[in-house]
């Protein structure tokens, strides 16, 4: 237990260490995890066996669970056909193209085989390329047509590979078969999906606790997986829906309150789970090798090749039939890193057939899956922001200021125009009423001048202007001596600890409201 303990503050150690590096570079903390890694796996320290079936259980769909609570449904509508054409028909033309290539051109791999490898290797994992994307300014279209495909090209892949495995083992399925088996799962994993999280919205009317909402959220995505699963659907199709549908009513259904914490869980959950993971993706690689002895160079490089060729060369052609522009499909073809779910994945490949003989291509077949990560990781995860700058595919920062300082005013608009109706039926106070009125119209006079600004500014001038910007910080020193008399009344003993950590609760809201990513905008 004590090595074990050892072993995994270490690994959080490198984790953070890997985060402060990305934040102050434009190096991907995904990239740096999995070089680790490689790194430790040079190393004296243990091996660290990865099971598939741990990181598809525990890990995927907490992971895809969390993705699709932040994701626009109403953009995923808007792009529908793009995402399923990335989502499901790329990914289908990819496994069908990997696999029939090996099939054909490497000796000893059955069609099931490479189709099972084709699926393992077919899904991007937005994680590394929207972390590094975000950060270089890609435009809200490209962020959106990353995360819809992320999210739904897993359950196309996994629900591909479960058929492919099944194939393997039985070795008399036919293509029929295999895809009726393919339509079945997915419906089901729908189903499962929409009714866990019409079950999920209905506990929601009844708990308002923040912590017990915290702790059915945390386990919302396993019960969509495992629930699916149990009637042989798709649980990672389950989740997404799951997810997507609660994400989308959430905001009538709890608290700010409940709100502001499930973000913050969900957040820590996602940078540990995900450095974990990509550090165990570089450990692997003694694993891999061993078991190559078998093969001949020839064969080997053969399948590398056809592999690497299926992933990297059909992305940039399909993506030019999507509509999109040259410079945006050669962005979105460099963002197809491939990552957690590709090993998770291939991990899963049996050791044997229904026969008792032992799988003959699994080595080579994890082999061709582990390079294709390595390469797209590392090397377009390292190139990807560079790439973005050269080609100057990026957002307009003051147009989206100016759309968010719009909606800003409507909406304090709309409190304004409600605030009698609203005050009537509250019995308020004449002065408690003039006193939200001031409020109001002091936010809708602050939005007005950001506006202008926004307006006279030229477009390589500051989205915020420097009396915007002395406003925040004297806002925040402000805050800051607050914070330093309630520790001085807590010390002299004039205030309970409980107390002052409800007040400095408030103080903490409070200046979470002008977060620079929020005042700036």
């Amino acid at each position: 237990m004590v090595e074990t303990l050892g072993l995994v503050l270490a690994a959080t150690g490198l984790i953070v260490a890997a985060q402060v590096i990305s934040k102050k570079t434009t190096l991907p903390a995904a990239a740096l995890l999995t070089l680790a890694g490689l790194a430790v796996s040079a190393s004296a320290l243990p091996d660290i066996v990865l099971d598939p079936e741990v990181v598809l259980t525990l890990v995927i769909p907490p992971l895809l669970y969390s993705a699709a609570l932040n994701s626009s449904l109403v953009a995923i509508r808007r792009n529908v056909w793009t995402i399923l054409s990335l989502s499901v028909a790329l990914v289908v033309a990819t496994a069908a193209l990997v696999g029939v290539g090996l099939w054909l051109l490497v000796p000893g791999i059955t069609l099931a085989a490479g189709m099972a490898l084709g699926a393992a290797v077919a899904p991007p994992d937005p994680v590394a390329a929207l972390a590094v994307g975000r950060r270089a300014g890609i435009p809200p279209k490209l962020v959106t047509l990353i995360e819809g495909e992320g999210l739904l090209n897993d359950a196309t892949a996994l629900t591909m590979l479960t058929v492919a495995i099944t194939a393997i083992a039985s070795q008399d399925m036919t293509a029929a078969h295999a895809g009726g088996l393919f339509v079945l799962a997915a419906v089901g994993g729908i189903i499962v999906g929409l009714v866990v999280a019409l079950s999920i919205r209905l506990v929601q009317r009844f708990v308002h606790d923040s912590l017990l909402l915290n702790i059915v959220s945390l386990a919302t995505p396993f019960v969509a997986y495992l629930a699916a699963e149990e009637v042989h659907a798709s649980g990672v199709l389950a989740v997404v829906v799951a997810a997507l549908v609660i994400g989308h009513h959430t905001r009538h259904a709890i608290s700010g309150a409940s709100r502001l914490q499930t973000t913050a869980v969900w957040r820590l959950i996602d940078l540990l789970l995900e450095g974990f993971v990509f550090l165990l993706i570089g450990e692997q690689l003694p694993t891999v090798v061993r078991g190559l002895s078998a093969y001949s160079g020839t064969t080997i490089a053969l399948a590398v090749g056809v592999t690497l060729a299926g992933v990297l060369l059909l992305r940039p052609l399909w993506l030019l039939t999507t509509g999109l522009s040259a410079r945006e499909a050669v962005v979105m073809s460099w963002a197809g890193t491939r990552g957690v779910i590709t090993v998770a994945a291939v991990f899963t490949l049996p050791l044997t057939i229904d026969s008792g003989e032992p799988f003959q291509s699994r080595d080579l077949l994890l082999f061709c899956a582990f390079l294709v990560v390595l390469v797209t990781v590392v090397g377009q995860g390292l190139t990807f922001a560079p790439l973005v700058r050269k080609l100057n595919v990026v957002a307009d920062p003051a147009a989206e200021a100016r759309l968010r300082n719009e909606a800003r005013e409507g909406s304090t608009k709309a409190a304004l125009s409600q605030l009698d109706r609203i005050a009537d039926e509250e019995n308020l106070d004449d002065e408690g009423r003039e006193m939200l009125r001031r409020e109001l119209e002091h936010r809708i006079d602050r939005y007005h001048r950001r506006l202008d600004h926004l307006d006279e500014s030229d477009i390589g001038d500051a989205v915020i202007s420097p009396e915007q910007t002395a406003a925040m910080t004297t806002r925040r020193r402000i805050l800051d001596v607050e914070r330093e008399e309630l520790l001085c009344w807590r010390d002299a003993g004039r205030l309970p600890d409980n107390s002052m950590r409800s007040l400095e609760h408030e103080l903490d809201h409070e200046e979470h409201s002008f977060r620079p990513h929020r005042e700036t905008d």
